[in-house]
């Protein structure tokens, strides 16, 4: 990624002049003289004027077949990441796929599917979606779409949405095949609408701390928030961890209305300013849902954006305990632009201020690689050591009962919790980095689903299940293949890690995403300390 720099209001005129001094460069080596072209002297001489003289020269005169449709693209994107790291273009063909998550649905058949062992394997249907409907189960193979094949060594997971993808009310029809029964057999689906969701998990622990795993703010993310909620008060929730963790963001509104839940009425939520923007405040609007419930909110050096204006609403408000490690820093508002061709533009227009009026964006500009900021993280021990963290000393805000915080760099945890580094091995670290453990969990479950489904629940399935010596046979065996050098030793000290791990992974293969929390919470050091200090009344 090139390095993005601050850029003078004047940039088209300076990357004309740039690009006509090059054509000039290569005139001076010849010995005649050839006049500019009458446009160059018939047209204003205005940057953009100059930018339009240029790219018509070089579509008329340059040398070689130019794609001038992508030359401006890439010209675009150049200029739009000179100004700051969040301002960028979209083309038409991206702008699609990168509205869905945030739109919240997309249309297709709704299921899960990951590629194993060179085929496309369903993990689950989406629920209410055309494909649990007509009884397409987790384990199903998908091998042909409309009479195509789709298995193979070079089958991606692009080439497979594009073909189960479409407009709602089109069908395709597929081949699958299912285990325990002899021959693949044929299902036409009628393409519908499927929800992308934003809670990923929503459980209420033994204790009563009820959990919340977020993992986008968008259009749909207030009411799955509320019923998620809602439910977990039913069910006799105490007190709430909210988990922002690796929560790149999303929507603003997203943010504000998630807060409004949370903050008694007229309390600052944010507020934004520009140079074309005046300042816009954001307040709490209503009696929220969850005004007077105990609340933690987890972040990590993932949770970014959206994430950081609801915990640092929730933190300079005194509202509750933010735990984790620093945020990511980002703190510019993005207005996204269309343009004719379908295309798109997302200009930073404004900053976002915390209600304590602290800007929480990280410096970029000349001289700072903003996209190795998580490398420095680690080679400074702020990932270990709390006062190893790069905050700005001297931007100096307090909270409504007085306490510091800190700006420009992101949202700094009331409660720093260090990476879990207990039972980390290299062996470890090949195996749930290649992605070997998960597909382990996947082939587990898929010889013997019958075996996990009669546990009845993940809380069951985690207390009775071990790993045997056949399982780790099994499993150092597939590490083997897949590369992976066998370390008994570290193999040995990584074995308690390792056994959680995998109870989580065949929990997702079994139950969703509920399953794998259920399990994974009970060895995460973030959520236990977070759990820890609620129950404390801190």
């Amino acid at each position: 990624m090139r390095d993005p720099r601050t850029i003078h209001p004047a940039v088209p005129l300076l990357l004309s002049l740039a690009l006509v001094a090059g054509l000039f460069i290569g005139h001076g080596m010849r010995r005649e003289h050839m006049p500019l072209p009458a446009l160059f002297v018939a047209r204003g001489t205005s940057p953009s004027d100059k930018v339009d003289q240029v790219l018509d020269l070089i579509d008329r005169q340059y040398v070689d077949t130019v794609a001038k449709t992508q030359l401006v693209e890439e010209v675009i994107q150049d200029l739009l990441q000179r100004l700051d790291p969040h301002s960028y273009y979209i083309s038409a063909a991206e702008l699609r796929a990168a509205q869905e998550p945030l739109e919240g649905s997309f249309e297709g058949i709704g299921v899960e599917f990951a590629i194993q062992h060179d085929t496309v394997v369903v993990i689950a249907p989406v629920e209410g979606g055309p494909s649990a409907a007509l009884g397409i189960r987790a384990g199903d193979r998908i091998v042909a779409a409309d009479g195509r094949p789709m298995t193979g060594m070079d089958i991606t997971n692009e080439q497979v949405m594009e073909r189960l993808r479409g407009p709602g009310g089109s069908s395709v029809t597929v081949s699958i095949v299912r285990k325990g029964q002899a021959r693949p057999f044929e299902v036409t689906i009628e393409r519908g609408k499927i929800p992308i969701t934003s809670v990923a998990a929503s459980l209420l622990r033994p204790d009563g701390t009820g959990y919340i795993k977020l993992v986008r703010f968008a259009r749909t993310t207030h009411q799955e928030f509320v019923d998620a909620a809602r439910a977990l008060q039913q069910a006799g929730m105490q007190r709430l961890v909210l988990d922002l963790r690796g929560n790149g963001g999303g929507y603003l509104n997203a943010a504000i209305e998630l807060a409004d839940e949370f903050l008694p009425e007229d309390r600052m939520i944010v507020y934004t300013q520009g140079r074309s923007h005046p300042r816009q405040d954001y307040r709490a609007t209503r009696n929220g849902l969850l005004e007077t419930m105990p609340l933690a909110v987890l972040i990590d050096e993932g949770s970014a954006s959206a994430s950081e204006i609801l915990a640092g609403a929730v933190q300079d408000n005194d509202r509750g305990t933010i735990v984790g490690r620093r945020s990511f820093g980002k703190g510019l508002v993005q207005e996204h632009l269309d343009l004719p061709d379908h295309s798109a533009v997302r200009l930073t227009t404004a900053r976002y201020y915390t209600p304590s009026g602290r800007s929480i964006q990280r410096p970029y500009g000349e001289g700072i690689d903003y996209a190795d900021d998580l490398a420095e993280r680690f080679d400074h021990g702020e990932m270990l050591h709390a006062d190893s963290a790069q905050v700005d000393s001297t931007q100096v805000y307090r909270t409504t009962s007085g306490r510091v915080v800190y700006g420009g760099g992101g949202i700094t945890p009331d409660l720093f919790v260090a990476a879990d580094t207990a039972g980390t091995t290299r062996f470890l670290n090949e195996l749930f980095f290649s992605g070997t453990l998960n597909q382990f969990a996947f082939d587990v479950v898929d010889r013997d689903r019958a075996r996990f489904e009669a546990f009845g629940d993940p809380l069951v399935f985690r207390d009775r299940f071990r790993m045997d010596d056949r399982l780790w046979a099994d499993l150092v065996a597939l590490a083997t293949k897949e590369g992976i050098t066998d370390r008994p030793g570290e193999r040995a000290q990584s074995a308690a890690a390792i056994e959680q791990r995998l109870k989580a992974g065949i929990a997702r293969n079994v139950w969703g995403n509920e399953g794998f929390y259920r399990i994974l919470l009970d060895s995460d050091s973030i959520f236990l300390k977070a759990d820890e200090r609620l129950r404390a009344g801190g």
